[in-house]
């Protein structure tokens, strides 16, 4: 039985938890933070507490041997089910492809700050290479994490 590769991340913002959880749920926030990522096509839809972002990437930024098995690109959905404003059942998948990232992220107060975190797993049901691909899905969603948080930190300071 193959098991996934578990991803913990967190970044801080300096802003309430309330003002944080109002931007991840902005459509032209996530739109801004996804364009970051160089993204090819995008498609951002908000309503009420989930948010769905179907997006696709160049992938340009990873190893030979995966672009054999993932492609020129990568098409992901990103879905986010939110409750109370503070956790998020979170998702991406892969259409087409065996791998996904499934978890839960959180807002946390931290004094007048914000923890979002995330604790999850990465899986790639592909043998032989499904811990190197697992890897490889972890870290990209760990680079576009702090992609966002970048955008993230420039738009709680004004920077629409």
């Amino acid at each position: 039985m193959m098991c996934g590769m578990k991803i913990q991340h967190s970044v801080r913002y300096d802003a309430p938890v309330g003002e944080v959880y109002a931007m991840l749920t902005d459509p032209a926030f996530r739109e801004r933070a996804s364009q970051a990522q160089e993204v090819i096509s995008l498609d951002v839809t908000v309503e009420g507490e989930s948010v769905n972002i179907d997006m696709v990437q160049p992938n340009t930024d990873i190893p030979s041997f995966a672009r054999k098995f993932a492609g020129e690109t990568s098409h992901a959905i990103q879905a986010e089910q939110w409750s109370q404003g503070t956790t998020a059942e979170f998702s991406v998948t892969i259409p087409g492809k065996p791998g996904s990232i499934t978890g839960t992220r959180r807002l946390v107060a931290d004094g007048d700050a914000t923890l979002d975190t995330f604790d999850g797993e990465a899986t790639a049901r592909i043998p032989l290479i499904g811990g190197k691909i697992e890897k490889l899905i972890a870290d990209k969603l760990k680079d576009g994490w702090n992609t966002e948080h970048g955008v993230g930190v420039a738009w709680l300071e004004g920077n629409r």
